[in-house]
C-alpha cells in the first residue's frame, strides 16, 4: 500500500485517477501545467466504442467496460461535488451516404452488413426511418446505424468537475507546474523535476497525455485535432439535434446548452499549433454535407488540441521500467471514455497490487523490440563525436571519420533537457566575433554561456553577440557574470531568461548563477549563491550555480533544487588545471544530479583528466579563446571531452605496485 502519490498531468486520466485513489485512502499530488489549456480539448465527449467499430478485441472490452461505469461514476462525482458532470446517454446514429446512380440520385446500400454485437446491439434504419428519427439530415443520406448503448459526456464540464471533486477530497493540486524531468536511480523514481524544484513520492503515475514522450521513451506522438463550435440560433425554439451523427470523417454532437460541436481533423503535424483554414474548411464541409442546417448557424468558436497517439493507436497502461513508476498515456481518440476505467484499473494496480488481466494488453513493452545478439562490427577507430569537423591548421586539412559512439553513454539530461555534447563553452574573451563562431562549431557544443549584463551593455567584444549564433541549434545558457551580490544575481537571470525568450527559446529557464564580491581571485561566494539559488528555484529557474569545490555546498545546493552544481577546478582563466580534484570526486561521488566542472582547465588533457573523474559535463571558455588558433583548440577539447567520459565509461585499469608482463609467460622459446 502506497500512501504518497505524484500524478504528473492534471487532465482528465489523471485527476480521474488521484480522485480513485483518494477515495482509497491515498494522499495524492497532482502535477499541471496547464489546467485551463490541458483540460482535454481535442475531444468532444463522445462514448462512443459501437459507432467506432474499434476491431481489437481487448480494446472493445476495454471500452465497453468503461462506458458501463459512466451512470454510476457521473452520478458520484455530482454527489461529491453538487455539480452537474454532462453525462447525457443519447445515443449515436451513424448515417450511410448512398451510392450515385445512373441518374445522379443516391441510392440505398441492398444489405447492409451489420456490425451489431450480442453483448452491445446497434440498429439500422432505412432512409424512411432514419429522416423521420432525425429530422434535417443531408439529402444524401440513404439510412443508418443506431447505437443506442453509446452516449456521450460534455468533456470540458467533466474535467472541471473532476477537478473539483480532487479539491474537495484533499487532493494537492498544483498547476502551473512543468516537469522538466524525472530523477531515476537504480531502477527506481526518486523525484520529479520541476520548474519550482524537487517534488518526491514514494509513488508515481505519468498522465501527460500527447507529452509522454517528453519524459520517457514511449511511442506516445501528438495528433493535433481541430474543432468548431456552433450555436443554435434563439428563434430555434427547440434543440433541432438531441443524438450525436457521427459521419465520414466528421462527427456532429449537440449541448444541452444549445451549442453544437464539430469535430475533428486528425493531424500529424507535430505541436504545430493554431487553427487553419484548410482544417476549418474540411469540417464545415463534412458537417453540412451531413446536417445542412449548421450552415445558418453562427460559429462561437474555433479551437485545437493534441492527442497523445501510439503506433497500433492503444493506450499505454500499468507497470513501467521502474516498480514505483506506473504509466497511463497514449489513449488516442478514446482518453474521455476511458477515464473512468483507467482510473479504476491504475488505482487497483497501485493500492492493492492488483493488475486485471486486460492491462497485459496495453503494456508499454509491446512496442519493445528484443535487441540483436550480434555486436556491430567496428570497421574504424571510434573517433568521439558526431559533430566531427575539418580543422584548417596551417593548410593541413584534418579529415575527421563521421563515427557514432559506441553504445556506452546516455545523453547528458539537465533539468528534463537531453544534451548530446558534454562541452559547454562560452563567448567572451575572443579576438573577434569570427573567431568566437568558428570556436562554437568546431567545439561541437550545444550548450553556450553568454553574460547577460555584458550583452545587455554590448560591451566590448559582445556588440551583435545575439545575432551571430544559431539559437535555434544551440541552447542558450545566460550567465549572472559581474553580479556581486545574491539580489543582484536575481535580478540578472531575470533579465537573461527573457533575453532567451527573444532569441526564440520560449521554454528557456536555464542560469548559469554566479555571485563574485572577490575581484582579485574572481570566487564565488557560497552564501549568496545559495541564497541566490534558493530564490530562483522559487521562481522556476533551472539553476546551474558556479561554486567553489565544496562538497558540503554542494549537497546543499542540491536539496534546494538546483539543476547541476558546476564547481571550479582552480581560479577562472588561469588555465592552472584541475587544483581541486579530491573535493570534485566527493561531490561526484555524492551528486545525484549533474556535476559540471568549470573554471581553470587549460589544456585537452587536463579536460580528458576531469572527465575520467567521472564528470558529467565540461564548461571550458579561457583554454579555448586565448588559444593561438581557438577553433583547433575549440575541437582539441571536443575530443578531450569525450575521450575522458568514454574512458570513464570504459573503466580504467588497476594501478599495480608491482610489473605484469603483456606478454603470455608460457609457451615461450627455450
Amino acid at each position: 500500500m502506497t500512501r504518497d502519490i505524484v500524478i504528473i498531468g492534471g487532465g482528465a486520466i489523471g485527476l480521474a485517477i488521484a480522485v480513485e485513489l483518494k477515495l482509497r485512502g491515498a494522499e495524492v499530488t497532482v502535477l499541471c501545467r496547464d489546467f485551463q489549456a490541458a483540460a482535454s480539448s481535442a475531444a468532444a465527449g463522445m462514448l462512443a466504442p459501437d459507432a467506432e467499430q474499434i476491431t481489437d478485441p481487448a480494446m472493445k472490452s476495454l471500452c465497453w467496460r468503461s462506458r458501463s461505469l459512466y451512470p454510476e461514476w457521473t452520478r458520484k462525482l455530482e454527489d461529491l461535488t453538487g455539480l452537474n458532470a454532462g453525462y447525457w446517454p443519447c445515443g449515436i446514429l451513424a448515417p450511410v451516404y448512398g451510392v450515385k446512380s445512373s441518374n445522379n440520385s443516391p441510392s440505398s446500400p441492398s444489405s447492409p452488413s451489420s456490425p451489431s454485437s450480442p453483448s452491445s446491439p446497434s440498429y439500422w434504419l432505412d432512409k424512411t426511418s432514419i429522416h423521420q428519427y432525425q429530422p434535417g439530415l443531408g439529402a444524401e443520406v440513404v439510412g443508418g446505424w443506431w447505437y443506442p448503448e453509446d452516449a456521450q459526456v460534455n468533456n470540458q464540464t467533466l474535467v472541471r468537475v473532476l477537478w473539483a471533486a480532487a479539491e474537495t477530497l484533499g487532493v494537492e493540486l498544483k498547476d502551473g507546474i512543468t516537469v522538466e524531468g524525472l530523477l531515476q536511480q537504480q531502477g527506481q523514481v526518486l523525484g520529479v523535476q520541476t520548474n519550482i524544484g524537487i517534488i518526491r513520492a514514494e509513488h508515481y503515475v505519468l498522465a501527460t497525455g500527447a507529452w509522454a514522450n517528453e519524459l520517457l521513451p514511449i511511442p506516445v506522438s501528438p495528433r493535433k485535432g481541430q474543432m468548431l463550435r456552433v450555436r443554435v440560433p434563439d428563434y430555434v425554439p427547440e434543440l433541432p439535434l438531441k443524438r450525436v451523427l457521427f459521419g465520414e470523417n466528421i462527427y456532429i454532437v449537440p449541448r444541452k446548452d444549445r451549442s453544437i460541436i464539430v469535430g475533428a481533423t486528425s493531424e500529424d503535424v507535430g505541436f504545430t499549433p493554431h487553427n487553419t483554414p484548410a482544417g476549418i474548411q474540411s469540417l464545415l464541409q463534412g458537417a453540412i454535407r451531413l446536417y445542412p442546417q449548421l450552415q445558418n448557424y453562427p460559429i462561437q468558436e474555433f479551437w485545437w488540441g493534441f492527442r497523445p497517439a501510439t503506433p497500433d493507436e492503444l493506450p499505454i497502461l500499468g507497470t513501467s521500467h521502474c516498480p514505483n513508476l506506473t504509466l497511463a498515456t497514449g489513449h488516442y481518440r478514446n482518453g474521455i471514455l476511458l477515464t473512468p476505467v483507467t482510473a479504476t484499473l491504475i488505482a487497483d494496480l497501485i493500492w492493492e497490487q492488483k493488475s486485471d488481466p486486460l492491462l497485459s494488453h496495453f503494456h508499454y513493452s509491446r512496442f519493445q523490440k528484443p535487441p540483436s545478439t550480434t555486436p556491430p562490427m567496428l570497421t574504424h577507430s571510434p573517433l568521439p563525436t558526431p559533430h566531427s569537423r575539418l580543422v584548417n591548421l596551417d593548410s593541413a586539412r584534418l579529415p575527421l571519420v563521421e563515427t557514432p559512439l559506441p553504445n556506452l553513454d546516455s545523453p547528458l539530461i539537465i533539468a528534463g533537457k537531453s544534451f548530446q555534447s558534454r562541452l559547454m563553452t562560452g563567448t567572451g574573451k575572443y579576438r573577434s566575433i569570427e573567431e568566437m563562431q568558428q570556436s562554437v562549431v568546431a567545439s561541437g557544443c550545444q550548450i553556450v554561456t553568454v553574460a547577460v549584463r555584458r550583452v545587455q551593455t554590448k560591451a566590448p567584444g559582445h556588440e551583435g553577440l545575439a545575432e551571430a549564433l544559431d539559437w535555434s541549434k544551440i541552447w542558450m545558457l545566460p550567465n549572472t557574470a559581474g553580479c556581486q551580490t545574491a539580489e543582484e544575481a536575481v535580478r540578472v537571470a531575470r533579465l537573461g531568461r527573457e533575453m532567451a525568450k527573444l532569441l526564440g527559446q520560449e521554454d528557456n529557464n536555464f542560469v548559469k548563477l554566479e555571485v563574485i564580491p572577490d575581484p582579485k581571485y574572481l570566487l564565488p561566494d557560497p552564501i549568496g549563491t545559495l541564497q541566490a539559488a534558493e530564490q530562483l528555484v522559487k521562481e522556476g529557474f533551472a539553476v546551474l550555480p558556479y561554486i567553489n569545490a565544496d562538497p558540503m555546498l554542494a549537497k546543499r545546493l542540491e536539496d534546494v533544487g538546483c539543476a547541476t552544481v558546476m564547481p571550479l577546478a582552480s581560479p577562472i582563466g588561469s588555465g592552472q588545471g584541475l587544483k581541486t580534484t579530491a573535493n570534485i570526486q566527493i561531490i561526484i561521488e555524492n551528486a545525484k544530479i549533474p556535476v559540471v566542472v568549470d573554471a581553470g582547465i587549460g589544456a585537452p588533457s587536463e579536460a580528458s583528466q576531469a572527465m575520467e573523474l567521472g564528470a558529467d559535463a565540461l564548461l571550458i571558455n579561457s583554454a579555448i579563446a586565448l588559444a593561438q588558433n581557438p577553433a583547433a583548440m575549440a575541437q582539441a577539447m571536443n575530443l578531450a571531452t569525450v575521450a575522458g567520459r568514454l574512458a570513464y565509461l570504459a573503466g580504467r585499469m588497476p594501478i599495480r605496485t608491482n610489473a605484469s608482463a603483456s606478454s603470455p609467460l608460457t609457451g615461450t622459446i627455450s
